[in-house]
This record gives structure tokens, C-alpha cells and sequence, in this order.
């Protein structure tokens, strides 16, 4: 054990040396704990992430089973030469059953589901929409309506079909629907939509269209369905605000307004939709509570309905584009912990070196005296970990300190770069939208917009030591310590007692 001794002799009596070694090694493990603990917030940030957001995945029928399951119409046209033969795919409108949807709605990972039914209404008595001009008198607006943009109003394509007034989201719990889950639409008034509100007329407004018609909660109205036929008696058992406002095409018709949305139970909306069956639906979407297992849900779901009516869609874009920023954090950080423990055995290194070569004569002497050269080594090990004991203890309290600045840091710039990104992507989906006819590229990506605008971002990084960081930067700077004594004191343990004393 006299190596141990001389060691902290040593120490001692190179007072100055002492205080250099501690002041690097601070240095390397300060910054090699400030990459440990960036990387666990970030896997911390990412896991809550992924508890409060969850995945979508949507239950429809399959393009194939809506075009009629790949079966042509043919039509003939007579031409004076000769008959021509032109095909075309009729389309069917295949609901959901109910009953599949459930099937699905049994399986782990179902953090919640709704059954949703999209349709259109013409108002009633009791009732006017929200228009672009609140000076249109009700009369003009019906007949100004039969010409909406590019010719085509509340007539329709050919006057064949009405496009209505107002549009219905029918669902089975307005609670879980993605515009009031994601805080786009908020309930002010009322009570919500639940499995209660099955086969009623209950309805959930916008607050705009409440007070543009002097309605509340418990009032009633009349709503017409889009062929004009079914007149029904709803009534107000809600209403909500809404975050979402008019732009372009939708500011000019009635339907696309979203203050003109009304939602309902889903057997409310089929009826107004000309659907008698009230155990279908036009979609079921499931929100997962385990997005990274989004893959094992869509193959466990695929085998419990037919593949050849319905498609799966997943849409997990938004935990993405949150945790994105994140996983880089994460990576960097990685990457700060293995370029800082090599960068600091190099370091440590060089100095231990150029201090055993300072200590040649001592080395030889003991040599020549006897003593082995692996006590030699591990006398200068216990120096070096003496002085990474002492480091250890100022990495410990200063690193939670660098890593949160620099952490932070980090995470504003990832951010701000995901938000770039994600801004030229939506740029270009817009203009692909508008050059096939729609604004925004259709609803589905625009809902996606809206929902990663109105998102709340992962701005901050909780970055605090815990214990395990702490053993991990110990274990670290053991193997630090060992390494830099080993490869400093290879040159000149390898030599004899006498060449050391005579050089």
C-alpha cells in the first residue's frame, strides 16, 4: 500500500500541479455531465411526448371498394364511322360498420377512438348561417347562393345537389374529435357530445352563429338536408369557440366557414346525409397512447377486419415534428460524451506525461530499489483518481448549470430549424393544393397545418443531475484516468532502472 501513500504525497507536496489536473479534468467531465444529462431530458421530453400526444390511425374504406372494386361502367357513343367504347369507374360510397370499428377499438395501445360522419345541411327555420356580409338580406342570399365561386353555388354541379349551408361532423364523442382534443375548438357553453346523445338531435354550435341568431343552450332550430327533402328539429346542447377563421374560397361559402360547423352524433349526421343505416360510418379514428408502436397496432388491427374493403392510415406527423428537435438533442449530446472523453484522454495524456517525465529520476530509483512497475502505474492512477474525485465533485454541482444553457440552447436552434423546415414543406403542399383546385392542398393537410401551428412546442428542457448520471460520469472518468495513465506511462516503463537514471 505504499504506493497509495506516495501518491497522495505527491499530490500534496506539487501543490500547483495538483490544482492544474483538477482544473482540466473539472473541465472534461463538466461538460462530458452536461452531454449526459442533455441526452436524458431529451429521452424524458420525448417519452412525455409521446404520452400526451399518441398517434392517429384512421379506419376508411379502401379506394378500390369506393371505385367499385376495380369493375368499369362502359358507355357507347355512336360516331359516323364507327362505335367508340369509352370506360369509366363508377364510384360507390362504402360506409364503415360499426361493429369492425369496435373490433378495433378492442385492441392495446387504444388510447381513445371516434366515429366521425362528415355531411352538409341547409338552414332552417331558426337559423342563418355566418356570411361574408352580414348586409345580404336572406332573400338575395338565396338567390345569389345558386352562383357561388367558379359558377358553382349551393345548386351545385348541373343545380343537381345543394352544397348547404352548414357542415355536419357527426361523432361519437365530441370530447375526443381532433379539433377539440388539440384545443382548436373549446366548449364554452353546454355539455359536450358523449355515447348519451346516440339517436337525439343534440347539436354542439359555434359561438359567432349563437349570438348572430340569438340562440343558447336548450334552443332549437331547423335543419334541411342537402337534397332538400328531410326537414329535422335540433336542438342546442352545446357551444363551443373556435380558433380556426375563414380565408379565400371558405370566407365566400357558407359550408366551408368554420364557424358555420355544427356537430352532432353520428346517427344525426347520416340521417341528414341520406344514410339509413345508422350503424355505419364514414370513418373511425384511433388515437394511440404508444405512437412508437404505431407499426405492431396497424398489423394487429389489418387482421381483425377485410383488408380488401377498408385501408388503415396512420398519420403520427405531429409527435414527429415534435420530438424531431428532440432526437437531434439527443444525438448531439451523444456525440458531445464520446468527442469529450476521448478529446479529454488525449489531453490527459500529454500532461501525465509531461509529469513522469519530470519524475525520471524518482521512477528510477524506486525501479532500481525494487519496487514493480505496475505499482509505479498504480501509483500515478491513485493521483489521478484522487484528482478525479475532487473534479467529480465540482462536475457535480456545476454541470447542471452548463448543461441547461447549453441544452437549451440547442433545442431552440433544432426547433427553429424543424419550424423552417416545416414551413417550406406546408408552403409547397399549398401550392400543389392550389394548382389541383383546392386550397391548401385539401382538408386533410390542412387540418395537419393547423394542427402543428396550434401545437404546443417542446421549448425547454427540464435538465437536472440524477444519481445515475452522476454514477455513469464516475465510471467515466475512472476509465479516463486509466487510460491516459496507461498510455503516458508506456514510453517509460518499458525502460531499465539504469538507462532511466543515466538519461
Amino acid at each position: 500500500m505504499n504506493f497509495i501513500k506516495r501518491g497522495l504525497l505527491s499530490l500534496w507536496a506539487k501543490k500547483g500541479r495538483t490544482l492544474l489536473l483538477c482544473a482540466v479534468f473539472s473541465a472534461i467531465l463538466i461538460f462530458v455531465l452536461a452531454g449526459l444529462t442533455i441526452k436524458s431530458a431529451a429521452e424524458k421530453a420525448t417519452e412525455n411526448a409521446q404520452n400526451s400526444l399518441g398517434a392517429t390511425v384512421t379506419l376508411a374504406a379502401s379506394r378500390e371498394a369506393m371505385f367499385g372494386g376495380g369493375q368499369n361502367d362502359t358507355s357507347t357513343s355512336d360516331s359516323s364511322s364507327t362505335d367508340s367504347t369509352s370506360e369509366r369507374r363508377e364510384f360507390t360510397s362504402t360506409p364503415v360498420k360499426v361493429s369492425d370499428a369496435e373490433k378495433i377499438a378492442a385492441l392495446d395501445n387504444v388510447k381513445s377512438y371516434v366515429l366521425v360522419t362528415s355531411g352538409t345541411a341547409t338552414a332552417g327555420d331558426g337559423i342563418e348561417p355566418i356570411t361574408s356580409s352580414d348586409t345580404t338580406s336572406s332573400s338575395s342570399t338565396a338567390d345569389s347562393s345558386q352562383q357561388g365561386p367558379g359558377g358553382m353555388g349551393r345548386g351545385g354541379m348541373g343545380g343537381k345537389r345543394q352544397t348547404g349551408d352548414f357542415t355536419i361532423t357527426g361523432v361519437s364523442s365530441s370530447a375526443d374529435y381532433s379539433s377539440f382534443s388539440d384545443g382548436t375548438a373549446t366548449l364554452e357553453d353546454g355539455e359536450a357530445l358523449t355515447a348519451d346523445d346516440a339517436g337525439t338531435n343534440n347539436v354542439l354550435i359555434e359561438e359567432t352563429l349563437a349570438e348572430s341568431n340569438d340562440l343558447s343552450v336548450g334552443d332549437t332550430f331547423k335543419l334541411t338536408d342537402s337534397d332538400g327533402e328531410n326537414e329535422v328539429t335540433v336542438t342546442v346542447k352545446g357551444i363551443y369557440s373556435t380558433t380556426e377563421s375563414a380565408s379565400g374560397i371558405a370566407a365566400q361559402v357558407s359550408m366551408l366557414n368554420p364557424v358555420n360547423t355544427i356537430y352532432s352524433y353520428y346517427t344525426l349526421a347520416n340521417t341528414l346525409s341520406g344514410n339509413t343505416d345508422e350503424d355505419t360510418v364514414d370513418s373511425a379514428i384511433y388515437t394511440l397512447s404508444e405512437p412508437s408502436k404505431v407499426t405492431a397496432f396497424t398489423k394487429a388491427a389489418e387482421k381483425v377486419i377485410d383488408t380488401d374493403t377498408y385501408d388503415l392510415t396512420t398519420d403520427d406527423q405531429l409527435y414527429q415534428s415534435m420530438i424531431t428537435p428532440l432526437e437531434n438533442v439527443s444525438s448531439f449530446a451523444k456525440n458531445i460524451v464520446i468527442l469529450v472523453a476521448v478529446a479529454g484522454i488525449i489531453i490527459l495524456t500529454l500532461i501525465v506525461m509531461l509529469m513522469i517525465r519530470e519524475r525520471r529520476y524518482e521512477i528510477g530509483v524506486l525501479l532500481s530499489m525494487g519496487e514493480s512497475r505496475a505499482k509505479m502505474i498504480f501509483q500515478f492512477f491513485t493521483e489521478m483518481f484522487v484528482t478525479m474525485l475532487i473534479a467529480l465533485v465540482i462536475a457535480t454541482f456545476t454541470g447542471n448549470i452548463v448543461g441547461n444553457v447549453v441544452g437549451n440552447q440547442l433545442l431552440s436552434q433544432e426547433t427553429t430549424t424543424s419550424q423552417t423546415d416545416t414551413q417550406t414543406q406546408q408552403g409547397g403542399n399549398n401550392q400543389q393544393g392550389n394548382q389541383n383546385g383546392g386550397p391548401g392542398g385539401g382538408g386533410q393537410m390542412g387540418g395537419f397545418n393547423t394542427a402543428v401551428q396550434g401545437s404546443t412546442e417542446i421549448d425547454d428542457l427540464n435538465i437536472t443531475v440524477q444519481p445515475k448520471e452522476v454514477a455513469i460520469l464516475a465510471g467515466l472518468g475512472i476509465v479516463i484516468s486509466f487510460f491516459s495513465i496507461l498510455l503516458s506511462s508506456f514510453g517509460i516503463l518499458r525502460l531499465n532502472p539504469k538507462k532511466i537514471l543515466i538519461g
